[in-house]
């Protein structure tokens, strides 16, 4: 392989040669292509806006060379490479392995529970996963928090495999580790983290011989030491042994990492990952459903060690709930880690304010103690229990309850306290709570207020299969998610990638951008973070697009002339009300009494889903929406929060401007941070032009499909883009 390190586009100026050639921070990509097929390839990446650059040749000869500013700087041959360097050979010495025995201060049971949920591994860390999107692609079937209360944590993470159509098939993945248990014992922490990984993945609805697994490890600095060479041997045996006892292989792995820093050292890590495919139908997930509903443990033979469980055994336990998974039986399931059954139960009971009587027979060392391999299932009212396999205990283990108390060992424990402390223990770190006072509910009928709405006109031009424009500006994420919404709804849909690579690319974006739309009936800006959101705020970029004269005479025609509609979501929002085209219906200079969107209050990304309610008829876009109607909706954003003078809002209010709103369960408006996820004024999720025919939200009504968000009681089907389609029919 010849290298021109010459040849390669640089991130960061000054960059020298041996930088060039080892630097992982340059976003980059190689390719291998036939030379004929170079131009081609290249013409594909500029429509995507993407830079694509030949710096390499292939070459008869076997080596590796590489130039910089004429000097050959590497030439190693390909059997050097092959070799992976010098031979080495390391004397490695596995000491007797420790044990592990979870011990929770206190008194009592509540005392100990108390321990338990405030435990690092164990309190919620809610604030840390609502930094990260979690619905992207609109595929998302079990979101990490469940239940009406969007707390109880999901045994693994399932999506339906990204495909541009439709699809009943979805991906699993789930991960194990106990970090003292592998501090202590690296064979028996390595292979119980791998039994964790494959037992959520079950608990989830996946198939035990669909899986594969995957490792990350990360071990102190070994340096020449036998005994800390001891560690990753023994953790790695103990996956192997793992994987040849449940018959599922290890695909890869990542990298195993150093972790030492002078005299301090990270602690024996090995975090097993599996994985499988399987049919959405089967996607269960832990959160109890409801009350008076029997709730049995299955429970597998253990080793003498009394937490690993026996192979044959195991694997009887996971057929077992495998078959009460796909017969229906099974409501929720969950399967025993870190906590052990009592932080199992606990979780399972906070997504819906669940309580649970345990059962007479468990004591608090079995309710405390660890339990791998051990699962806890909530069954149907009609559902029949087969008989356990041989070695398999399948035994009840209590009832759930409307109280939201957790009964145990002849204790009442209240779990709204028990929950306070859990959510409360990293909140200093990780927020995600606020306390806020309701707000006005607002409902505008349009006939009622003797103003005719915008969905009772007819368009100029009317087309059962309106076109519809979708520009994708850099940053954008969502063109996806949004075009196989409209195609759904019978739109045509052309999504256009405005390309910035060169000055000569913008001109001609422009000019197409102005064709599409004079071509469109509907433009929608989709979400996404258009030029990274820095600086100056969201949608910086596509407002200026927007500006060029040309296309804001374009998007004109669109709305005056032809009566087109115009929908902005998350930072195709924050762009509409930086244009003005909401609220003001028409692209017009900013002033300082325009409304804008600023950062969420919380002063970080939010992603969750949240309950929107319709708080006005005016739009097309509501069309199929009735007023009071309430729907869970995905959020994704940093800067959401909606600011206006008093004057306008009254203004928006008056005129039915303000089309949906932040609600709570019982559907009122609140600047509660569970409520009202980025503090907007009114909670107003969304507003519209004068005439309702541009909408502007924050939500993602995009990402809605069949069969997704499984874990969160609601209507997610929220037929706004259906109402935007119907209006030209």
């Amino acid at each position: 392989l010849f290298i021109d390190l010459n040849l390669v586009p640089k991130k960061y100026e000054g960059l020298d040669g041996t930088e060039l050639a080892i630097s992982e921070s340059q976003e980059r990509m190689a390719v291998a292509l036939a030379p004929e097929d170079v131009d081609t390839f290249i013409g594909y990446a500029h429509e995507e806006n993407l830079e694509a650059t030949p710096v390499a040749k292939v070459t008869e000869e076997p080596r590796l060379r590489m130039v910089w500013e004429g000097e050959t700087i590497v030439d190693v041959s390909r059997a050097f490479l092959n070799s992976n360097g010098a031979p080495k050979h390391q004397v490695v010495h596995v000491p007797e392995q420790g044990s592990y025995t979870p011990s929770w201060e206190g008194a009592t049971v509540a005392e100990r529970m108390h321990a338990l949920v405030t435990d690092l591994n164990v309190a919620s860390n809610k604030g840390l996963s609502e930094r990260f999107d979690s619905t992207i692609g609109a595929g998302t079937v079990l979101m990490p928090f469940g239940g009406c209360t969007q707390l109880t944590p999901s045994m693994a993470m399932v999506a339906k495999l990204p495909v541009l159509g439709e699809t009943t098939t979805v991906s699993g993945m789930a991960w194990g580790f106990n970090p003292y248990l592998t501090s202590a014992n690296q064979f028996t922490g390595a292979y119980l983290a791998v039994i964790e990984s494959v037992c959520r993945l079950v608990a989830a609805g996946l198939l035990h011989r669909d899986a594969y697994l995957t490792f990350q490890e990360y071990f102190e600095r070994l340096r020449t030491e036998p005994e800390r060479w001891g560690k990753p041997t023994a953790a790695v045996l103990g996956a192997l042994m793992a994987q040849i006892d449940l018959g599922i292989g290890s695909i890869g792995g990542k990298d195993s990492m150093s972790g030492s820093f002078e005299d301090l050292d990270v602690p024996p890590t090995l975090v097993s990952f599996a994985t499988a495919v399987g049919p959405l139908d089967r996607v269960t997930s832990p959160e109890f459903k409801g009350a008076g509903h029997r709730v049995i443990a299955v429970i597998p033979s253990y080793e003498a060690d009394g937490i690993t469980p026996q192979a044959k055994s195991l694997l009887g336990v996971l057929d077992y709930v495998e078959t009460l998974i796909g017969s229906g039986a099974a409501l929720a399931v969950s399967t025993c880690g870190y906590g052990g059954p009592a932080e199992t139960i606990f979780k399972m009971c906070v997504g819906n304010r669940l309580g649970m009587r345990v059962d007479e027979h468990f004591s608090a060392e079995a309710l405390l103690g660890l339990a791998y391999g051990s699962f806890v299932v909530e069954l149907a009212n009609d559902a029949v229990v087969p008989e356990a396999p041989e070695g398999v205990s399948a035994s009840p283990f209590g009832v759930t309850t409307q109280e939201y108390v957790l009964s145990a060992c002849g204790e009442k424990i209240d779990l709204v306290d028990l929950q306070e402390v859990w959510e409360a223990r990293l909140e200093p770190v990780f927020p995600y709570r606020g306390a806020g006072d309701a707000v006005e509910q607002i409902s505008f009928h349009a006939e009622e207020a003797g103003v005719k709405a915008a969905k009772k006109v007819t368009p100029l031009l009317t087309n059962p299969r309106p076109r519809v424009i979708i520009p994708v500006f850099p940053g954008n994420n969502c063109e996806y998610d949004s075009a196989r919404a409209f195609r759904r709804a019978g739109a045509e849909v052309t999504t256009f990638v405005i390309n910035n690579l060169t000055p000569q690319a913008v001109v001609e974006s422009t000019a197409k951008l102005v064709e599409e739309i004079d071509r469109a009936q509907i433009v929608m800006i989709p979400g996404g973070f258009s030029g990274g959101d820095e600086p100056d705020g969201s949608g910086k970029f596509i407002t200026a697009f927007f500006r060029a004269p040309q296309v804001t005479e374009a998007v004109r025609r669109l709305l005056n002339e032809r009566d087109g509609l115009m929908l902005g979501i998350c930072n195709g929002f924050q762009a509409l009300v930086k244009l003005g085209l909401v609220p003001y219906g028409d692209i017009v200079p900013m002033t300082d009494t325009c409304p804008t969107l600023t950062f969420n209050t919380i002063g970080r990304h939010q992603s969750r889903l949240v309950r929107t309610r319709v708080a006005s008829d005016l739009s097309p876009w509501l069309s199929k929406c009735e007023v009071g109607d309430i729907h869970n909706i995905a959020i994704s954003h940093g800067e959401g929060r909606f600011v206006a003078s008093d004057e306008l809002l009254a203004k928006l209010v008056e005129g039915g401007q303000v089309a949906t709103q932040y609600v709570d369960e019982n559907g009122m408006p609140s600047m509660d941070l569970g409520v009202n996820p980025n503090g907007s004024t009114l909670a107003i999720e969304g507003i519209t032009s004068p005439d309702g025919r541009v909408l502007g939200k924050m939500g993602h009504t995009e990402r809605s499909a069949n069969g997704l968000y499984r874990n969160v009681p609601g209507n997610a089907f929220q037929p706004l883009i259906e109402g935007g389609v119907a209006y030209f029919a």
